[in-house]
């Protein structure tokens, strides 16, 4: 049953099955595992503070997260698939208006990051040519 995301153990509850889809796909697992070497012990507990920071204002999350994106093989299909694996773990997890908003602001860091590596060009949003 779905419910509510509200709290820190949502969002570990979040963090722990998105990754876990993560790490089993195709297309993402090789770019997380073996381009940046994520070591997962200590990636996860770094995703509850900045997912918690995110959602629920926590503000536990000190870092810059896009300068460990930049250097990444990285294009828009890889953001694509990104988005679409943590919509759908949202979706199968929880529901609601923060659930909506976690969506939303996936959605809007994906973008943000794909505008700063060059990857959507500015003005369109579309992949740059």
């Amino acid at each position: 049953m779905k419910r509510e995301l509200e709290n820190e153990e949502d969002i570990k509850l979040l963090v722990d099955t998105f990754y876990d889809a993560v790490n089993q796909d195709k297309l993402l697992a090789p770019v997380f595992n073996g381009h940046a070497k994520v070591v997962w012990e200590n990636h996860l507990p770094l995703m509850y503070t900045f997912w918690s920071t995110v959602l629920l204002g926590s503000m536990s999350y000190k870092g810059y997260p896009f300068q460990k994106h930049m250097n990444l093989p990285i294009g828009q299909v890889h953001f694509s698939r990104w988005v679409e694996l943590f919509t759908q773990t949202i979706d199968e997890l929880f529901e609601g208006e923060k659930a909506a908003e976690a969506k939303h602001k996936a959605t809007n860091i994906a973008q943000v990051f794909q505008l700063k590596m060059g990857i959507l060009d500015p003005y369109t949003r579309q992949a740059a040519v």
